[in-house]
């Protein structure tokens, strides 16, 4: 159904280079997508063409332009196609899911910067690196019209960091549809507990592991599985692995690479998601572990008590191992799992086609 706007139809170039990548951030331009493209504008869809042509084929208003250049390389700053240009440069503005910008552009700019974890945790990467993603963030604030972020806690970050003379608007993140069904009440629970992230220190996989080891040793029977490939979290960071060969080989699985249906099963069937992150910008895995029925574990960081305000998580202190294993312990030792029932309004909280819709109309505004 075609939504509508008070202001006069528009072309809108939006990047979609990374539409296909994983994680959150290619999620949320992948799910609003479709929300644009059901406006009445059109749109210039910049990106791999062979993907983008089934995305797009229901629909009349959009022209894609074959763009492969990788982001943030010299070649996109410098040297666009001058092809590229005329056609972008003859449209209303360009909207960039992340915080790249290539050069030569002069019609308005928008861009969504989801968080800005590497100015608040530079200790992550290198200098050379935290002096680059510096310039990168700092020339998105100076060459944007808006910027749009996920959550009022990286708003303040962003406006900390970057100065408040562009205005920073929410867009919150969202549950991607196929989630959206609630599992039927006969899904058998296991002795699982899950993580889904990454080696990154942000994400807090240490602290969970040295959590688990005492929990287990104190007589907490259940499995910790780790979604992701083995072999590359042994490549980013061997103290990870260390802490993990002093636990149980039996206690510890690896998934390997698993499609969305596999992680929506493992996901339904733990009797808890653990979320150990020190720093997000959003969060959505505990919302897509509540909404298949698991319950979450969660640190007590800022956004997540903004995020998960009157959901029914619970939560730890951040980067407190021993806090961790204690919550382990009193939500699973010797209990039942508990199924845990979003309410209709709880699940519709977060969508993106709320989320499409204030970008829309900013864009008209």
């Amino acid at each position: 159904m075609k939504q509508s706007y008070d202001k006069n139809f528009m072309n809108i170039t939006i990047d979609c280079r990374l539409i296909d990548e994983v994680g959150g951030i290619f999620v949320y331009l992948r799910e609003c997508l479709p929300f644009f493209l059901d406006s009445p504008n059109s749109f210039l869809l910049v990106g791999n063409a062979e993907k983008l042509r089934p995305l797009t084929a229901p629909y009349t208003n959009v022209q894609i332009i074959d763009y492969r250049v990788r982001i943030f390389s010299l070649k996109e700053l410098l040297f666009p196609p001058p092809a590229l240009l005329k056609a972008i440069n003859k449209t209303d503005l360009y909207y960039s899911p992340f915080f790249n910008i290539p050069g030569g552009i002069s019609v308005p700019v928008y861009t969504t910067i989801h968080d800005i974890v590497f100015l608040d945790m530079p200790e992550m990467i290198s200098k050379t690196g935290l002096f680059l993603r510096k310039r990168f963030y700092k020339r998105a604030a100076a060459r944007s019209t808006k910027i749009f972020t996920v959550s009022c806690f990286s708003k303040a970050r962003i406006e900390y960091h970057l100065g408040t003379k562009v205005p920073v608007i929410v867009t919150y993140s969202a549950l991607q549809p196929y989630l959206k069904k609630i599992p039927a009440e006969n899904i058998e629970k296991t002795d699982t507990l899950i993580f889904i992230g990454n080696i990154k220190k942000h994400k807090g996989l240490a602290y969970l592991l040295d959590a688990f080891a005492p929990a287990r040793q104190e007589g907490l029977k259940h499995k910790l599985i780790i979604v992701g490939e083995k072999e590359k979290f042994r490549t980013s960071d061997k103290e990870i692995f260390q802490k993990i060969d002093n636990i149980d080989p039996a206690a510890i699985e690896f998934t390997g690479f698993i499609d969305d249906e596999k992680l929506k099963k493992l996901l339904a069937e733990a009797a808890l998601l653990v979320q150990p992150s020190l720093y997000e910008g959003f969060g959505l895995l505990p919302l897509e572990a509540m909404t298949l029925g698991t319950g979450a574990l969660i640190s007590d960081i800022p956004v997540f008590r903004e995020i998960y305000r009157d959901f029914p998580v619970e939560y730890f202190k951040k980067g407190d191992a021993a806090d961790l294993k204690d919550r382990l312990l009193s939500l699973l030792y010797n209990k039942p799992p508990v199924r845990v029932q979003l309410s209709a309004a709880q699940i519709d909280r977060y969508t993106f086609k709320k989320t499409a819709s204030i970008i829309l109309k900013e864009f008209s505004e």
